[in-house]
């Protein structure tokens, strides 16, 4: 996310501990101050649930990072854009792009996938310019 630079307006994660943890994790890596909410809806939920809080969520929020748990957010990845996710994988990072004016309109909306990144992918090369944003 800090090679993509990819800037951040807020983040929704579920409340679990182990989300609430990767959460803390992920915004100590790329140095989020923004604001964040744990929400005990997107822990053990449906598809249509995620996505009915997504959109509530405020208009001004260019950006969201959602953190969640299978099988929903692997339903929810493949509902929001065209790529086949079968399974997505602990600590994966999707990024979806959406021409939409509010979040309330991603109830119908078709988004194109950025980038889809999971750990596994670097199990036997790790890129230069990754190692170095690790080891900050």
């Amino acid at each position: 996310m800090a090679l993509k630079g990819i800037s951040l307006d807020h983040i929704l994660s579920s409340a679990a501990l182990r989300a609430q943890i990767t959460t803390e994790g992920v915004v100590e890596k790329i140095g989020y101050e923004g604001s964040i909410s744990y929400m005990d809806e997107l822990y053990l939920t449906k598809t249509e649930s995620i996505l009915n809080v997504l959109s509530m969520q405020e208009s001004s929020y260019n950006s969201i990072m959602l953190l969640g748990h299978n099988p929903a957010i692997s339903e929810l990845a493949n509902l929001l854009q065209s790529e086949n996710i079968s399974k997505f994988p602990t600590l994966g990072i999707l990024k979806i792009d959406f021409e939409i004016e509010s979040w309330h309109d991603i109830l119908d909306a078709k988004g194109k996938l950025d980038f889809f990144i999971f750990p596994k992918q670097f199990k036997y090369y790790i890129p230069r310019e990754v190692r170095v944003t690790l080891n900050k």
